[in-house]
């Protein structure tokens, strides 16, 4: 290990991964560069926008903000793990059916965001929706469809 390497285990999407980082290496960086899962979006790699959003022991992190290393031993949860196989998770699903995304890039973060709101029982209303969602940003300005869609995986009893 050279100066400043850090060797960590993590489970992503219910593997076991291994990594030798350099220290200040992001967990957004470390996802997307080292485990080639580009699903996570680097947006304004300031914690501002939420498109690297992603489960960590099921609570919603911003990656682009969160070191690695502080992930040793965790379990995180990217939008590629939320599938099934061929079978979109509940909230894929209805992101989809809603039509709630037009460039999409914002749309990863936006859907872990949206799971992790369902899982929490955050969603009773759609000013509590959009509360609980506002910190993921859809410069396209989807909102009302991205409010739709989480009400519609809500009544589809997506909070598993």
């Amino acid at each position: 290990m050279g100066a400043g390497q850090v060797e960590i285990g993590l489970v992503v999407n219910g593997r076991t991964e291994r990594l030798l980082v350099d220290s200040r290496v992001t967990l957004l960086d470390a996802l997307r560069e080292r485990l080639a899962l580009t699903g996570t979006k680097k947006g304004c790699d300031r914690g501002q926008c939420g498109a690297c959003t992603v489960h960590v022991d099921g609570r919603r992190v911003l990656s682009c903000l969160t070191l690695v290393a502080s992930a040793a031993g965790r379990r995180v949860g990217t939008v590629e793990g939320l599938a099934d196989g061929d079978r979109l998770h509940p909230v894929q699903q209805a992101f989809l059916d809603c039509d709630a995304f037009q460039c999409g890039f914002c749309t990863s973060g936006q859907i872990m965001s949206a799971v992790a709101l369902l899982q929490e029982g955050r969603t009773g209303s759609d000013d509590e929706i959009r509360e609980q969602m506002s910190g993921n940003i859809c410069r396209c300005g989807a909102y009302e469809n991205i409010v739709a869609a989480v009400r519609t995986a809500r009544r589809g009893g997506a909070a598993r």
